[in-house]
């Protein structure tokens, strides 16, 4: 007999319409794998929080339907809270009291029982390397220890899910590694799930086993990182002159397998099929035509680069629009 395997989340022609007409989710769906690390990764407004708030039951969807581990999250939303560690994106935390102190509400608002709270409180501690910060005022903590905090309250209760609002956004890039290395060794002792919102696209590529794009409130396109790749079309190579550019267009143009697709000033850009292979035709064609070569940079296919290549937009760039972004945030702030 076939075991039976349950998605840790399954995500059904998803519609979250705010007062107003504001469409945040536009038949949203995709799946997660349970066990697996999956990031969704879009600009801001691209719907990712309001996702979140509705896999966490703190919204309900206008139409669609998403479930936690085969669990409704409208029809079974206290049982579904039972097996999710959410961080939110906002402070979750209050900063004037000790972390310690932090950490006994939440065990208590987990129904930790109190002859156990202690002893998680000291485990959860000692995971995110706060021991000895336990007993100072939060407001005194760096963003790092900030952050590893809210983490260390979320997994109090040992959830099969972890839900990851920009779990390092604002944090600096030793901050961000630190935190991601705790969430990793959470997940190696537990087999937690983690699913995460992310604008940083080296964060979904090192750290997800598959990345949902997301723009617009719709999911355009969801593989692992690798394939995501592949859909850019091939390497990225900085090409810069000694002189104008117009002289190699159209010597470029002829070689096979190149794309250009910005010119600025003395540089071109273009994306190249086998970068290391086409490079020796393209040198000799622009050294032939009396065309020297100032500098030559390649670079391997990024999440981004497909990111434009499915968009024909850069994610820093894709913002939608703002008076739909802000009328969004208010409505989520108030819990619409």
């Amino acid at each position: 007999m076939e075991a039976f395997f349950t998605k840790a989340i399954e995500v059904r022609d998803l519609v979250k319409i705010y007062g107003g007409g504001v469409k945040a989710l536009r038949g949203l769906s995709l799946s997660v794998e349970e066990g697996s690390i999956h990031a969704i990764l879009g600009p801001n407004g691209a719907g990712k929080t309001t996702l979140i708030r509705i896999l966490t039951t703190q919204l309900v969807p206008t139409s669609g339907s998403a479930s936690i581990f085969g669990l409704d999250v409208v029809k079974r939303a206290s049982e579904v809270r039972k097996l999710i560690g959410y961080v939110p994106q906002e402070v979750s935390l209050w900063t004037d009291l000790t972390g310690y102190e932090n950490l006994l509400i939440y065990a208590k608002i987990y129904g930790i029982p109190p002859e156990r709270r202690k002893d998680i409180v000291e485990e959860v501690l000692s995971m995110m390397e706060l021991k000895e910060a336990s007993n100072r005022l939060v407001k005194t903590y760096s963003g790092g220890m900030f952050r590893r905090l809210e983490i260390a309250c979320a997994l109090m209760a040992k959830p099969r899910l972890m839900i990851l609002d920009e779990p390092t956004i604002g944090l600096d890039p030793s901050a961000r590694k630190t935190v991601w290395e705790k969430i990793l060794e959470y997940k190696k002792e537990y087999k937690t799930t983690v699913f995460f919102a992310t604008h940083y696209m080296d964060e979904a590529e090192k750290y997800a086993g598959e990345v949902s794009l997301i723009v617009s409130g719709n999911v355009i396109e969801t593989a692992p990182p690798d394939e995501l790749r592949k859909k850019a079309g091939g390497d990225r190579v900085y090409l810069k002159l000694d002189k104008s550019i117009d002289g190699a267009r159209d010597l470029l143009m002829k070689v096979e397998g190149l794309k250009i697709v910005r010119e600025s000033g003395e540089e071109i850009e273009m994306i190249v099929n086998g970068a290391l292979t086409v490079l020796p035709t393209i040198i000799l064609a622009l050294q032939s035509n009396g065309l020297q070569i100032k500098e030559i940079r390649i670079r391997e296919a990024t999440l981004d680069d497909a990111f434009i290549a499915l968009t024909g937009k850069r994610i820093a760039e894709e913002e939608g629009n703002i008076r739909e972004l802000i009328s969004e945030r208010k409505m989520i702030r108030r819990g619409a």
